[in-house]
């Protein structure tokens, strides 16, 4: 089993995400050590990228802060590999394919490996191209994980059936961000990726509420969170761990 697989072994799991950098490397170092001790089951690293077509205003502002403060891919490696070696949670990164390219494939994976990373998502990488990374990832130990979206349709049962780490699961249209409600078909989304798919499904975007998380936990193997902890941390800046923490305790605890 791999190390993005042993997320999902104590129940429904929660992937929390951070933007790395925002609003300082340091301060992304102490939040993933509070997000872990707080019982997230998995963290995405999110890489900061000029141009993250899948980043809904939050996110996207919150990248744009990193990297005007220095964040690169080879400095929040380096802050990865410090911070897993305490944290123990498995993490993944997600960022976007000109990252990888541009860093250069072999050189990003060999050193997302040594930072201890296990899996990664490339929000703008089909399924039909993914043979660009997912072997490259496979001979080092990381899991691709495959997206699939309302959008996807026929082709729901192919990435499922060939996903690795778990089939994350795109709730709703559009880009991320907090949403009042969940309008996707997710029962039949989920349907076709569990008969499909030997391993877990996650569901994420517009996921902001302990509320949402619960309804969402009662039909997924695990929550992805990501704007509404990006806009905690936008809000208490370098303070940000207490907030987050309490945040991340609230939804574990309605997902049980």
């Amino acid at each position: 089993m791999s190390d993005i697989a042993k997320a999902f072994d104590h129940g429904k799991a929660f992937i929390a995400f951070l933007t790395c950098g925002d609003p300082d490397l340091d301060t992304t170092e102490r939040l993933i050590h509070a997000i872990a001790d707080a019982g997230a089951d998995l963290i995405e690293l999110g890489i900061p990228f000029s141009d993250p077509t899948a980043e809904g205003v939050v996110i996207q502002e919150a990248s744009l802060r990193a990297l005007s403060g220095g964040a690169t891919a080879g400095k929040i490696l380096d802050m990865a590999r410090r911070a897993r070696a305490g944290a123990g949670v498995p993490m993944a990164v997600m960022t976007y394919a000109n990252v990888v390219f541009s860093y250069g494939t072999e050189r990003f994976l060999d050193k997302a490996a040594e930072a201890g990373i296990g899996g990664l998502i490339l929000p703008d990488v089909p399924f039909e191209e993914k043979a660009d990374f997912a072997p490259f990832c496979r001979a080092r130990g990381l899991d691709f994980i495959s997206l699939v979206a309302p959008t996807s349709r026929e082709r729901i049962a192919r990435i499922a059936g060939e996903a690795e780490g778990f089939v994350y699961c795109v709730s709703s249209l559009g880009v991320t961000g907090v949403r009042d409600s969940i309008d996707g078909d997710l029962d039949a989304m989920l349907g076709l990726v569990r008969r499909a798919a030997k391993v877990p499904a996650a569901v994420g975007f517009g996921i902001s509420t302990p509320a949402q998380a619960a309804k969402i936990a009662k039909k997924a193997d695990g929550v992805i969170v990501g704007s509404a902890i990006v806009k905690l941390i936008e809000r208490y800046g370098k303070e940000a761990a207490a907030p987050v923490s309490a945040f991340i305790r609230a939804m574990k605890e309605a997902m049980r």
